[in-house]
């Protein structure tokens, strides 16, 4: 098969979803103009703050892509390119654009608070301490993670720590500038095209002038840039430096369709479904555990209402966003895909242990792009650091999203050291630091990491019964949340279950007790809802 088919079919797909499912979705959860958008009736100018629809879409893309829709569906290939494909699609219009866009609609009914919120309005109390505990721990653990990947490569490769460090102070000053041309809509196209022609440069001038530190000043300067970005006003900082980073992902996406309409490469993967790899285990659960970014992603409902629910100038915006921001981010997994199904099986698998997936996306791609008259160094380079721009805005999201997470867990403790955290976002960012602080010096980030694909889909799944109380509670047929809600919890708790027990009996302890703790949790938070509708049901029957 072609290569270019594939992506010309994939991308008219996606187009089809989201005009024909995301209109259907979108009236479903009754979304409208007819109440203004927390950004306007919380406006504080730190994180309520109505912007152009453009540039939320940039800020939302930038902080749940990353690296996420590259590396696990290059790792899930290992079942086969066709099955990848499969759950990409069905996954991220019918999982994925649903999860997101349905925490974005309950996150703009709940005054633009997070999923934990919702979950003590639908659930009840105990349900959102539950759920934020977790959710803050899941956090913490993205933090040192990242950290640390982000200071390795600097240290490795000090051109990319040159080129972020200019796409900040690019992204301050066009904050600044995009603060006073709000209302000026030809002055912000025009400064959005410099400010993004400039960040093309300075993605060149990095490889020229490196910037060297060490391992541990570069963890103590990335967790100091983590505290400013997040207590900074958002459309100073974490805004405008995603929105200008969008375009390092649409540069990249545009750059490989017409690459490969050009090569125009053959699918050599062969056409078949392993139903167990070697490395990963069997295809279920395994394969809906390793796609996640790309089909549907915990992460991004934290992201949906935690950030962008709280930026969003009006209502109807929402499916761009939501939708629209997913089914982006599910046609660079396709891209994924396409870049290693070009290569034999064996010679994927080879490539694979020894360069790993962003290498490997890198330079399959990159000599794709290279067909474009550029070279070949240059655009696997181009590759290279575009995947690694993005773990920056996961790490600087992250921190921002732990502290509103902090904040609405101590909203229902009355003490007035409670009050303080819930106030301050100095004091809350702190805690958060110091927690990721305290991780990286423990070294239990390492150990850690492996439970969180599980943990992250479990999100999707608690995310998704929330939304499905939501609209059940408001007597709205909810089946298309509630078939992706019970697929996404027999996933998780199949995984967490296959985990604990692998685990267990390579007596790696801690981590099978955690996979057992996030079990019990899920099951915990079913009960609870079950028994939020009946107690809804008895009171509706009694009146």
């Amino acid at each position: 098969m072609n290569l270019a088919v594939l992506l010309i079919a994939s991308g008219i797909i996606l187009l089809a979803a989201y005009k024909i499912y995301g209109a259907f979705v979108y009236k479903r959860f009754g979304l409208n103009n007819d109440n203004p958008a927390p950004s306007h009736t919380h406006r504080d100018g730190v994180d309520y703050e109505p912007s152009k629809p453009i540039v939320v879409l940039g800020h939302h893309f930038a902080s749940i892509a990353g690296a996420g829709p590259i590396v696990g569906p290059i790792i899930a290939v290992s079942f086969g390119w066709i099955p990848a494909v499969i759950w990409i699609l069905v996954g991220g219009i019918f999982f994925g654009a649903v999860h997101d866009l349905g925490s974005l609609a309950a996150s703009l009914r709940a005054d633009g608070k997070s999923i934990g919120v919702m979950i003590r309005n639908q659930i009840g109390l105990p349900g959102k301490q539950l759920f934020i505990l977790f959710s803050f721990s899941t956090l913490i653990l993205v933090i040192g993670v990242f950290a640390d990947i982000i200071a390795k490569t600097f240290v490795s490769n000090p051109g990319v720590a040159s080129a972020s460090i200019s796409f900040i102070v690019l992204a301050i000053i066009f904050g600044s500038f995009s603060r006073r041309l709000k209302h000026q809509k030809h002055a912000f196209l025009l400064l959005t095209i410099i400010g993004v022609i400039l960040m093309y440069l300075f993605v060149y001038l990095g490889t020229l002038f490196p910037f060297i530190l060490d391992y541990k000043v570069w963890i103590a300067c990335l967790l100091i840039y983590a505290f400013i970005a997040s207590v900074t006003p958002v459309s100073l900082l974490l805004q405008p430096r995603d929105y200008l980073n969008s375009y390092l992902l649409y540069g990249l996406i545009i750059a490989a369709v017409l690459g490969v309409l050009i090569a125009n490469p053959e699918i050599q993967m062969p056409n078949e479904i392993r139903m167990k790899s070697e490395d990963l285990g069997y295809i279920f659960p395994v394969l809906f555990v390793t796609i996640a970014c790309g089909a549907i992603s915990g992460f991004h409902s934290l992201v949906a209402s935690g950030t962008t629910s709280k930026q969003l100038d009006r209502v109807s915006d929402a499916k761009l966003v939501g939708f629209g921001g997913m089914l982006i981010e599910s046609f660079l997994a396709i891209i994924a895909v396409g870049a290693v199904a070009i290569l034999s099986r064996g010679e994927y698998l080879s490539r694979f242990s020894t360069d790993g997936p962003v290498a490997l996306f890198s330079t399959g791609l990159g000599g794709m792009i290279s067909s474009l008259g550029v070279s070949e160094n240059f655009a696997v380079g181009f590759v290279a650091l575009t995947v690694s721009a993005f773990a920056l805005t996961t790490l600087d999201t992250c921190t921002r999203l732990a502290r509103f997470t902090l904040q609405e867990y101590f909203e229902d403790v009355p003490h007035p050291a409670a009050e303080k955290i819930a106030s301050n976002r100095f004091i809350s960012t702190g805690i958060v630091v110091l927690f990721s602080v305290l991780l990286l010096l423990s070294g239990e980030f390492t150990t850690l990491w492996p439970i969180f694909g599980s943990a992250n889909q479990l999100l999707a799944a608690l995310a998704l019964l929330t939304i499905s109380v939501w609209l059940i509670k408001k007597k709205v047929n909810a089946t298309f949340v509630t078939i992706p809600m019970f697929f996404m919890f027999t996933v998780t708790l199949a995984s967490l279950g296959l985990f604990a027990w692998k685990n267990f009996q390579d007596e790696v302890y801690v981590l099978s007790l955690i996979a057992a703790l996030l079990f019990i949790l899920a099951i915990s938070l079913l009960v609870l809802a079950f028994k939020s509708l009946k107690k809804e049901a008895l009171a509706a029957s009694k009146t």
